[in-house]
């Protein structure tokens, strides 16, 4: 159980953010591993790019690592809005002795929070070895590669549902106050008499200046991410999910089904599904680890059976669904 304690002041300064980021390193967390298609819209596909893609350092941490990421990589959102760019700049200019104390804890554990310690993958050692700068360096590249090749085509639709969850709060506050606010939240998580309790694994109890919540469409349950330096200018970030994610569902492409990977093959299907929104050439190359040859020659036989149209766009040309296509992509 973390417990933790917030006086009135705190309460009044504590505030919601929207965080790209947190949405990317939730998909690292262990619950990713047993998520499929139909408990995250995001999550299958964010893990086969972690499995396929060039991200060494990313990919051992969740997929061998012990079941932990460390916190530098959930930078303190510095407003209610951050860019993506503005916190991959966090992560790449954590100090170099808070990386590597994290990664330490990760190896050695911390027994008081009730994490069990466990041996770091090779690579990460290796980069451990080259100094926390280079750690940090190489951990804001690699997230802004995940990010573009699993995220960014979705992320417009996504910020959307997610503003839309901070304005329910905000309608909760105003009408009924922040304890009514807190608990409607999760049933996981409960306000009583100025304690906020999350259900967990971790023993934390701890009084903090304040809370920043921050609601997310991949995280399966609560989490709290404290800050292991009790820094007082990084206050406690509470992770939840959204209690509606009917919106989220449309977010990313669906896998084709087996009858239209029958009809199209198994290529074109799969281009077809992913043409929620206008792509290019280049980026459906980059999503699908194609050659951008090999995606213009399908997309060339889907544009002459009518099923995508194309548009010049700036320098680009964009490919869209025409509604036969859609209408396709929709019959599964």
């Amino acid at each position: 159980m973390i417990e933790l304690t917030v006086d009135a002041a705190g309460l009044a300064r504590s505030r919601f953010a929207v965080s790209p980021l947190h949405e990317v390193v939730a998909t690292l967390m262990p619950w990713g591993l047993q998520a499929t298609p139909d408990t995250d819209p995001w999550v299958a596909r964010a893990r086969r790019v972690l499995r396929r893609a060039r991200l060494p350092l990313l990919s051992e941490l969740a997929l061998d690592g012990p079941g932990y990421v460390p916190d530098f990589l959930n930078p303190y959102p510095s407003g209610p809005s951050p860019t993506v760019e503005e916190e991959l700049e966090q992560v790449r200019c954590t100090p170099p002795e808070r990386v590597l104390g994290e990664l330490e804890a990760l190896r050695d554990g911390r027994p008081r929070s009730g994490l069990a310690g466990s041996e770091l993958p090779a690579g990460v050692r290796r980069a451990m070895a080259r100094g926390g700068a280079h750690v940090a360096r190489q951990a804001a590249d690699e997230m802004r590669r995940y990010w573009e090749l699993a995220f960014a085509p979705h992320w417009e639709a996504a910020k959307a549902t997610l503003d839309a969850e901070v304005g329910r709060c905000a309608g909760v506050l105003a009408g009924y106050g922040a304890a009514r606010l807190f608990n409607s939240l999760h049933p996981q998580i409960e306000w009583v008499e100025g304690t906020l309790r999350v259900e967990s694994r971790f023993r934390i109890a701890q009084p903090v200046p304040l809370v920043v919540v921050v609601p997310s469409l991949v995280a399966p349950r609560p989490a709290v991410a404290v800050d292991p330096t009790r820094d007082e200018d990084r206050p406690p970030m509470l992770i939840y999910p959204v209690r509606d994610k009917a919106i989220a569902c449309t977010i990313a492409p669906a896998a084709p089904s087996a009858e239209m990977a029958q009809l199209l093959g198994p290529t074109r299907a799969g281009l077809l599904a992913a043409l929620i929104q206008p792509a290019s050439t280049a980026q459906l190359a980059a999503r699908h680890f194609l050659s951008p040859a090999t995606v213009s020659y399908h997309l060339g036989v889907l544009h002459r059976a009518g099923l995508v149209a194309r548009a010049r766009s700036g320098r680009s040309v964009l490919y869209r669904r025409t509604p036969e296509g859609a209408r396709l992509a929709r019959s599964r």
